[in-house]
């Protein structure tokens, strides 16, 4: 795919012409790569893998300015992207502008013009989880299988694009499924097999959100466009304060919003409470440090800010169904 970076007045800082044939993305064979990137303007590592038509990619990236990335796309395919940390705003070429998508968000394009362009303001650090089809393999794996897919499968069929105006919200099972895919232990063919069945479970995820999103649209847009971006902010402040969380009333102020907005309108803007929200967070950041193996439960209890060992367990428990003990033999 050739890339070309520039920055605000338009000059080049970096262009590579590299593109890659359809048929090495179709191979059965699986293949995987690691890539390290570093520029007087940013720096970045990623991890990519491909096989059958399949693509997962997943990385860090350090911006130090402000950044206009141009690409064209000539391999057909539609892609999910989920960013973890940061945020980035993409234009497609005739088809949508600023389309912003921000940290715990997901979204999903198909372009068939091949040109876009996407805008990186400084940001000390992003994480990127990619996953993309070919456009056959997406089309064999979304017919019949539901509305959103049939609507999307049809679109991507009759070369029109794909996309949604706004990011979704990533979900605690998506975070799942990718920390499951970054930290894949098969080998081999065990390892193409399990990260074919992740990917598909990945596109329902995001499918079953979108048409859950969909039905509930009309109460949402009750929420104004400024409420909702302190809700988004308030959402911010209550991760970045996840070891001693702040008290509804100083997350309200701090967020600019008002108690009552703010605990109706996060239950519509995330269907769920605000700590509610906060504890799978919580929990599924223990599973991340406990796939790391550095750390005792008891130091996961207090980096999250558990009040004791026995009521971080009781609350593994409750959501996993199973002890940390019970889980980390499994890994």
């Amino acid at each position: 795919m050739p890339v070309t970076i520039k920055d605000d007045s338009q000059g080049v800082l970096y262009h590579s012409d590299e593109s890659f044939e359809a048929a090495t993305y179709n191979s059965p064979v699986f293949a995987e790569s690691v890539h390290k990137l570093e520029f007087g303007f940013g720096k970045a590592q990623f991890n990519e893998m491909h096989f059958d038509g399949i693509m997962l990619g997943f990385g860090s990236m350090g911006v130090y300015q402000r950044l206009h990335i141009e690409g064209k796309d000539f391999l057909q395919r539609i892609g999910m992207h989920f960013m973890l940390k940061g945020e980035v705003t993409a234009n497609i070429s005739g088809i949508a502008k600023n389309i912003r998508t921000s940290s715990h968000q997901h979204n999903i394009f198909y372009n068939p013009e091949m040109e876009e362009s996407l805008q990186i303001e400084p940001q000390p650090e992003m994480k990127i989880f990619g996953l993309s089809f070919m456009s056959d393999k997406f089309v064999q794996i979304a017919a019949n299988n539901g509305p959103i897919l049939d609507r999307m499968a049809e679109r991507v069929e009759n070369r029109k694009p794909v996309y949604y105006s706004k990011g979704y919200l990533i979900t605690p099972r998506m975070l799942q499924v990718i920390d499951e895919v970054r930290n894949c232990h098969f080998t081999g063919g065990l390892k193409k097999l399990f990260l074919q069945s992740k990917s598909i479970e990945l596109l329902a995820l995001q499918c079953e959100q979108i048409e859950i999103e969909g039905r509930k649209s009309p109460e949402v847009q009750k929420i104004s466009r400024t409420d909702e971006e302190r809700i988004y902010h308030a959402r911010d402040l209550l991760l970045a304060h996840a070891q001693d969380p702040l008290s509804l009333t100083d997350l309200a102020r701090k967020a600019g919003i008002n108690e009552f907005k703010l605990k109706s309108g996060f239950k519509k803007v995330f269907d769920n409470t605000v700590f509610g929200y906060l504890s799978d967070y919580r929990l599924d950041q223990a599973k991340q440090m406990m796939r790391e193996g550095t750390f005792s439960f008891t130091d996961i209890a207090d980096e999250l800010g558990y009040s004791s060992l026995q009521h971080f367990s009781n609350a593994f428990r409750k959501k996993f169904g199973q002890s940390p003990s019970e889980v980390k033999k499994g890994m």
